[in-house]
């Protein structure tokens, strides 16, 4: 996690935004009175809502963690894909 001033961020702005978005990086803003912001790429706030969601609802949790425990335990495959074209 990085932290930076207002100023510093405002002089710099395309490369600490670069950065947020390049290396997944979280930025916290910091200002006057301890009124800061935090600064995450889409990519990285749009996962956080969805892990929020899946952790959030107990039936997905639940099969989630099922999941897990099968892949831990062993009992998973691979099982090869074929593309199927709209023209067949």
């Amino acid at each position: 996690m990085l932290a930076v001033n207002y100023s510093t961020l405002r002089e710099n702005m395309k490369a600490y935004m670069d950065q947020v978005t390049d290396d997944y990086e979280t930025m916290i803003v910091t200002r006057k009175e301890n009124r800061n912001i935090v600064m995450l790429s889409e990519e990285t706030y749009n996962n956080m809502l969805e892990n929020i969601y899946i952790m959030g609802n107990k039936s997905n949790y639940d099969w989630l963690m099922e999941s897990k425990k099968q892949l831990e335990n062993g009992k998973s495959f691979a099982k090869k894909l074929t593309v199927v074209s709209e023209d067949e």
